[in-house]
């Protein structure tokens, strides 16, 4: 059985403030400071560039900007929702940038990448959500980098079929959306989301474009149980989704939903062990896995699995 770490002792009220429960010791990451961090954070700033790396609080920063790779997200950093686990600053953007994708494509080339993740945040104040914007950073990236594998993480475009369609018409490697929380969960957690659009919107990808492999997260710790974990588990392959990435949430501030607890890594595995037997072709399950850590490797184990 694996050790249960709560924030909140069950015997404890829940109106008396409760001590610091430290990290345990597998979600200790190195502060990054490498010099190819640092040429790759001067990069995003000099074509001004922004990652989920930076303004999610990603704790795999280090590792990743450490080996040269990153997940792009365009639209700007504002995001229309304001969804209680995010660190992603909300509110009304700026118009969207029609030279972006050109940036980011450069940036690719210049950085020689052979995969690379492309993300947003929310603009529910686009007609199409964004989805041009997608699209032609994927074209402008094949334009510049044709052997580089692109993946990318949508919104739900709040449930616009066009919308998906134009991203999946530009032909991106992994269509990746996440399912973030179970059903219980979703009016707490993901302000203007929908369980029933996620699931619609995997399925749909899966029966327009079946040879575009699908992809979604979950987190672990905002009070889910087991068997809803289950459920979701089973919702998503009915979809057809066959990549899954399943991560510890860590509350970005005291003003972000409250983190339930941590999961130990014996508690992960056998989460993968679950999904495995679903018939999911890849999982991901670990505390610090991310929708994108590790995107290279996992397509990877992907296309050699479905061979």
């Amino acid at each position: 059985m694996a050790r249960v770490i709560p924030l909140t002792p069950a015997s404890a009220s829940s109106a008396a403030p409760q001590p610091r429960v430290p990290k345990p010791d597998w979600l200790k990451v190195r502060a990054p400071g490498s010099p190819s961090y640092l040429r790759l954070k001067g990069l995003m700033r000099d074509l001004q560039l922004h990652t989920v790396c930076e303004e999610a609080q990603c704790p795999n920063i280090g590792e990743c900007w450490n080996h040269g790779t990153a997940t792009f997200m365009i639209l700007g950093d504002v995001c229309t929702r304001a969804c209680s686990y995010c660190a992603v600053s909300h509110g009304r953007p700026a118009p969207a940038d029609a030279a972006e994708p050109v940036r980011v494509a450069d940036a690719i080339r210049t950085l020689d990448l052979n995969y690379v993740v492309i993300t947003s945040v929310d603009r529910d104040d686009l007609a199409d959500g964004g989805a041009s914007i997608f699209a032609e950073t994927i074209r402008e990236t094949r334009a510049r980098r044709p052997k580089c594998r692109i993946e990318v993480l949508i919104p739900d475009f709040q449930g616009n079929e066009a919308a998906l369609r134009t991203v999946l018409d530009a032909r991106p490697d992994v269509l990746n959306h996440n399912t973030e929380t179970v059903p219980r969960l979703y009016r707490m957690a993901r302000s203007g989301g929908r369980y029933s659009r996620t699931i619609e919107l995997l399925d749909r990808s899966r029966r327009y474009a079946p040879d575009i492999p699908t992809k979604t997260g979950l987190m672990v710790g905002l009070g889910e149980e087991r068997d809803e974990l289950l459920a979701t588990f089973k919702d998503l392959r009915e979809a057809g989704c066959g990549i899954l990435t399943i991560g510890q949430y860590l509350r970005p501030s005291p003003e972000h939903a409250a983190m339930t607890r941590y999961y130990h890594p014996d508690e992960f595995a056998d989460l993968k062990r679950a999904a495995l037997e679903m018939g999911f072709v890849h999982v991901e399950s670990g505390p610090l896995v991310r929708s994108s850590y590790h995107a290279h490797e996992t397509a990877d184990a992907y296309a050699s699995a479905v061979r």
